[in-house]
């Protein structure tokens, strides 16, 4: 399975424990699961991880960032997506089409129920933890 993760989620989850957290970690565990990123991806994770309003510790923020590098796949984004009602999400999207993920797992509540673009399933968090995480299917 290939999955890519909204920066939202990785905030959330480094900021407290909870559904993104298990997620995220269910994620980084899996043998089975890679976890796609582009480098655009990976300079807003490590940018907004250390915004000084979240208030991460160095050391959490140094932890996360180990996780990041030592879990993802990198890809380049081929295709291009245009996202009107959020352009700064089109990167996601882009990279999961790209690296033909079956997963955009994101926070943002716009997406309450699972949407399929191309070959890409977004679906929420919690969705996701539902689905795959606890096989509550």
């Amino acid at each position: 399975m290939r999955v890519v993760i909204d920066t939202n989620v990785l905030i959330s989850a480094a900021l407290c424990a909870g559904r993104p957290r298990r997620v995220l970690l269910f994620v980084a565990d899996s043998n089975d699961i890679e976890w796609l990123v582009t480098e655009e991806i990976l300079r807003e994770y490590f940018e907004v991880m250390n915004r000084g309003k979240f208030g991460l510790p160095s050391d959490i923020k140094n932890r996360w960032a180990e996780l990041i590098r030592a879990t993802t796949k990198r890809v380049s984004a081929t295709e291009k997506v245009a996202l009107p009602r959020d352009p700064a999400d089109a990167k996601f999207l882009a990279c999961a089409l790209s690296g033909q993920a079956d997963y955009l797992i994101t926070g943002d509540k716009d997406f309450s129920g699972p949407l399929k673009v191309g070959n890409t399933t977004v679906l929420s968090v919690t969705l996701f933890d539902r689905l795959i995480v606890q096989g509550l299917v």
